[in-house]
Formats: structure tokens, sequence, C-alpha cells
């Protein structure tokens, strides 16, 4: 028998097809009978690759991380920067919103995860933070921004002027938030945003003033 040019499997396919699964149906979705099937291989067959389940979460995060630009960090002014990695930082939370509490806990040993963390701290150390401001820094992008990708605030409202209008007359217009979810949730991640970066600008140029 002629054996395959390309081997049957590989670790990006398997983190493809097992992001494929996570992304439709949640983590929980996820299993390696369920990813052997859609791969169209038997389950011992992912074990030459990934030797447990939490091994191929870990890489699907990994991969996830991997995608956002980190370019800006040490080039562009910390405000700025800070900004722009934290735009690229949500945009792949928000196109696999099923990965965010995973990825919310921390990078713990994935690789990109920690060139990441490493990258914003040290860019921001770079630019006169102290470590202990750079770390606090840090874990309040990742709240902030793990916590605007977990869902659309806009979309928590119900179409029905009814109800909102007889209990509630400061949401009259509420029942018209979920038409406008996209602009109402982006518009509110940008005010967040510039509205934490300025007060860690003020503060910045306090701690300047008193060295």
């Amino acid at each position: 028998m002629v054996r395959p040019r390309t081997p049957l499997l590989s670790r990006d396919r398997i983190v493809e097809v097992a992001t494929a699964i996570v992304d439709a149906d949640g983590l929980d979705a996820l299993s390696t009978r369920r990813l052997a099937r859609e791969l169209g291989v038997q389950a011992p067959s992912l074990y030459n690759h990934f030797a447990t389940k939490e091994q191929i979460v870990d890489a699907i995060g990994d991969a996830i991380v991997a995608g956002v630009d980190l370019s800006m960090l040490g080039r562009d002014p910390w405000p700025e920067a800070l900004k722009a990695w934290a735009r690229a930082y949500r945009a792949a939370f928000r196109a696999h919103p099923n990965v965010v509490p995973f990825l919310a806990r921390g990078p713990a040993r994935r690789p990109a995860s920690l060139r990441l963390a490493d990258a914003v701290y040290g860019a921001l150390v770079d630019a006169g933070w102290s470590p202990g401001h750079a770390t606090r820094i840090g874990a309040t992008m990742r709240f902030f921004v793990a916590g605007s990708a977990l869902g659309s605030f806009a979309l928590g409202f119900v179409d029905d002027p009814d109800l909102y209008a007889r209990d509630y007359p400061h949401l009259r217009d509420a029942h018209r938030l979920a038409e406008r979810h996209t602009h109402v949730d982006d518009s509110a991640f940008e005010l967040g945003l510039e509205a934490l970066v300025d007060g860690l600008e003020r503060k910045f140029e306090r701690l300047q003033e008193s060295d």
C-alpha cells in the first residue's frame, strides 16, 4: 500500500477543527471522541500530537492569542500602543467568545500568551512605569478587554417596548438597543478604553512629578 504523501493529522489541523467545535457549541462540547470523528480518524490518533484534551484547549487558546498584533508595543507612545493593543486583543476574543472564559484565567504555560504578557509589561516598564504599576495595568486591561468580549450589553435587552414603558420609564428606549447592538457595544468599549487610558495618563504624570 502506498503511504500518503502528507500525514492525515497535524497539530495545526487538530487545533483548527477543535476551535471550530468550540466556536459552534462551546468548550463543553469538545471531546476527543467528537474531535476524532470530525477529523475522520480514531481517537487514539490524537494522542500522537496531544496527550490530553486539556492540552488541546491550551493549544486553541494559544493559537487565538498568537494572532493578536503586538507590533505597536515598544514602538508607539505607550497610551496609543495600549489602546491599539486592547482593540486587537478584543477583536481576537470577539472572534471566539466561547474561549474567553478560558483565556481570562491567565497565560499559564502557553507561549503566545506569555509573549503577549511580556510585551505589554515590557512596553510599560520601558515607558517609565514601575514594575508594580505595569503589572496592575496589565491585569486591569485584561479584565476590561475580557469583560467586554464575554457578551453583548445591548443584546441583553428584549425588543418589547411595552415592558419598559409600563414599569421602567427611564428605559423606555431600551427596546431599540438590540437592533443597534454592534454600534452600542463598540462605542461603549471605546468610551471605556479612552476613559481608562486617560486616567492612566494623568496618574503617570503625577508619578513623574513626584519623583
